[in-house]
């Protein structure tokens, strides 16, 4: 049986640029559609990069850019609320020795990266449109768009993020949900003494942290328990969050001065969701966001994302047949290590949210960690 060629990605976000670059490396012909017509570039403040993520970056052959874009680091301080710097910890390797610990980044920078990278692929890309249905039989899936086209495909990669329209479309049931916590973000000018990240634990919130994402900026985002959003009307955000941030110490009154436009302000609750069983139905198979969701409280949803994207190209393009064994062994292969990340996520915040002083979360940040060195 001759091995399928024709592709359909749904979502250019981080997970499906890279499965779009790297099944356009090994000949495939792949169409990706986007949502948005801007394709997410401007959207988003800041982004933590840790090593397994920047370890399938330098796959996609962008890694140099994502350098010298971005502001790398090794380390990471604990420090009380006014400030003071209680402990300083080493971070961990988890792309190897070769790469740093962390790279701090401006999210729209890396998207910009990874569009600039599809574009070269050669794949084809339409913006502003939707898979508006998709018919599967025994040979593949025909596409209909909300541009009134349509298109056959071997394949479909569902890469459309927490809210995945195409996740529900084929049946799974799963959903994203809230842990409780929610997060205030925004991008500010950098101080020159901010050179990792920094996390305080207490005050009025839960968490008071920044990472620096350039030479001359940062993102700082504070974390506390989520509000009905209805509550809060987008012209208060930045009042909200200054309010939040004016309680700290050491950069916070340099950085919190710059917290001025609600438009700059995002907020978000935390949620988690892992899809159990499989990641697909048919030829239609699940990566990213659409298939798994965790807090941020480990830095780890775009390195997941990633990561997914690289096991599932390299299954696809291995010689197998595209057949329920080779998209059971793509699920097989991912779930326990996400599965890892996402409950030790959620276990960090849930422990913070119950005020649990003597958890071991530098131990099971530790653990984590380091199980993510591994190959994905």
């Amino acid at each position: 049986m001759s091995t399928p060629r024709t592709v359909l990605v749904v979502g250019g976000g981080a997970a499906g640029n890279a499965v779009t670059v790297l099944l356009r490396r090994a000949g495939l012909a792949v169409d990706l559609i986007e949502a948005k017509s801007d394709w997410n570039a401007t959207a988003g403040s800041g982004i933590t990069l840790q090593g397994n993520a920047l370890r399938v970056l330098r796959e996609l052959g962008v890694w140099e850019r994502v350098k010298e874009s971005g502001f790398g680091f090794g380390s990471v301080g604990i420090t009380a609320p006014d400030g003071t710097v209680l402990h300083v910890a080493r971070d961990i390797r988890t792309g190897g020795d070769g790469l740093p610990a962390t790279v701090g980044m401006q999210r729209p920078r890396l998207q910009r990266i990874l569009i600039d990278a599809v574009r070269a692929s050669g794949a084809s890309v339409r913006l502003g449109t939707r898979a508006q249905s998709l018919e599967q039989d025994a040979d593949g899936v025909t596409a209909r768009f909300t541009d009134g086209t349509e298109g056959r495909y071997d394949l479909v990669i569902a890469a459309d993020g927490l809210g995945s329209t195409t996740r529900a479309a084929i049946g799974v049931t799963a959903k994203p949900e809230p842990t409780g916590m929610a997060i205030w973000r925004v991008a500010a000018p950098r101080p020159a003494g901010v050179t990792r990240t920094d996390l305080a634990y207490g005050g009025p919130a839960y968490i008071a942290g920044y990472c620096p994402t350039s030479e001359t900026t940062l993102y700082a985002y504070v974390v506390e328990a989520n509000r009905d959003r209805a509550s809060i009307p987008p012209e208060s955000y930045a009042d909200e969050m200054r309010r939040l941030a004016s309680s700290y110490g050491g950069f916070w009154p340099e950085i919190t001065e710059h917290i001025t436009d609600p438009a700059k302000v995002n907020y978000t609750w935390f949620d988690r969701m892992l899809v159990e069983g499989s990641w697909h139905r048919g030829r239609v198979v699940l990566a990213g966001d659409a298939a798994h969701c965790c807090p941020p409280t480990l830095a780890q949803g775009a390195a997941l994302s990633l990561e997914d994207a690289l096991v599932l190209a390299e299954l696809l393009t291995g010689g197998r047949e595209w057949d329920d064994a080779l998209f059971q062994a793509y699920y097989e292969r991912r779930a326990p290590r996400v599965r890892a990340v996402v409950e030790a996520s959620v276990r960090i915040g849930q422990w913070q949210l119950d005020g649990v002083r003597d958890a071991d979360v530098p131990g099971l940040m530790g653990r984590t960690m380091t199980m993510l060195r591994e190959a994905p």
